[in-house]
């Protein structure tokens, strides 16, 4: 029988490897890492993302993300990718 605690709490930064470091709401930040479920269907989450969480009673230091709520406030757009100015063929020297 397995015993998890369930709080939600906001994802204040996004780490390397799927991790993520989740604010509680008692201002307790903790190390999280998406489940299988989200991995699978794709689910991206975004600094700011209100999330629900399992935490094991014996570590309250790490968590595992089950669920990304759904949030109005939070813009989904999709960042713009700045790559430098772009050059077309006039601007270009001749070498």
């Amino acid at each position: 029988m397995s015993e998890y605690i369930e709080v939600t709490g906001k994802v204040v930064a996004v780490l390397p490897g799927t991790m993520f470091r989740v604010e509680l709401p008692n201002k307790h930040v903790v190390l999280a890492h998406i489940s299988g479920k989200l991995r699978k269907n794709f689910i991206k989450l975004m600094v700011g993302d209100v999330v629900k969480m399992e935490m094991s009673p014996q570590d309250l230091g790490k968590a595992r993300i089950t669920f990304r709520m759904k949030n109005v406030d939070t813009p989904r757009n999709t960042p713009i990718h700045s790559f430098g100015p772009k050059r077309n063929s006039r601007n270009k020297k001749a070498t």
